[in-house]
C-alpha cells in the first residue's frame, strides 16, 4: 500500500478510505485494466476463426496482466487466502467473458450446441492459454494457439456434437465407454 500511495502521490490513509485492504485494491486495479483494455470480440464467420482471433488478442493484451499477477500478487494471494481465479471473477464483476459472445455466435451458426458441450470444455482453450502465460510470463505463440484450437478444442466439440456414424450423442458431462 505504501508503494501505491507514493506512486499515486497520496497517503496510505487516502487509499484505505477507498479500498479497505490490499485485496480490494488489487481487484480494483485488475478490473480497471480489463475495463480500459477490452478484448475485441471477433466475428470471422466461424468458431475456429473467432476462437483463434480471441485467443491471439487475449495472449497479446492479457499477457502483461498475467505476468503482473504472477509476480506481484503472489504474496497477496497467500496473505488474503485467495487465488487468481477468484480475483478474475471479482474483476469481471458479473460481466460475461468475451468467450461467451464467441460461443453464442457459433451456436447461432449451428457450429456448437451449448446445451451439450460441458462448461469445462468451453473453458479449456482459455485455461490452457492462461496457464501458458502464467508459466512463461510471455505471449503465447500463434502455433500453440492454433494447436489448442485445432488439435484439442475442435475435436472435443465434434465429440459432443455426436458420433456421425451412429448418430448418438453423449449427454453433457458423460463419456462414452471405452
Amino acid at each position: 500500500m505504501e508503494r501505491v500511495a507514493v506512486r499515486a502521490g497520496t497517503g496510505r490513509a487516502v487509499l484505505y478510505r477507498r479500498w479497505p485492504g490490499k485485496a480490494d485494491l488489487a481487484v480494483a486495479a485488475v478490473r480497471h485494466h480489463i475495463e480500459t483494455n477490452p478484448l475485441p470480440i471477433p466475428d470471422t464467420g466461424s468458431l475456429r476463426g473467432d476462437l483463434i482471433a480471441l485467443l491471439r488478442a487475449m495472449t497479446r493484451r492479457r499477457g502483461e496482466l498475467a505476468a503482473m499477477i504472477g509476480t506481484q500478487l503472489g504474496v497477496l494471494f497467500a496473505e488474503v487466502r485467495t487465488s487468481p481465479a477468484e480475483l478474475r471473477e471479482l474483476a469481471l464483476g458479473g460481466r460475461r467473458p468475451s468467450s461467451r459472445r464467441v460461443y453464442d455466435r457459433a451456436a447461432e451458426r449451428g457450429e456448437l450446441d451449448l446445451d451439450r458441450v460441458p462448461r469445462h470444455v468451453l473453458d479449456m482453450p482459455f485455461d490452457l492459454l492462461r496457464h501458458d502465460m502464467l508459466m512463461t510470463f510471455d505471449t503465447v505463440p500463434d502455433e500453440r494457439i492454433t494447436a489448442v484450437v485445432d488439435d484439442l478444442f475442435l475435436p472435443l466439440i465434434a465429440h459432443y456434437s455426436g458420433d456421425r456414424t451412429t448418430g448418438s450423442t453423449p449427454p453433457a458431462g458423460e463419456r462414452p465407454d471405452s
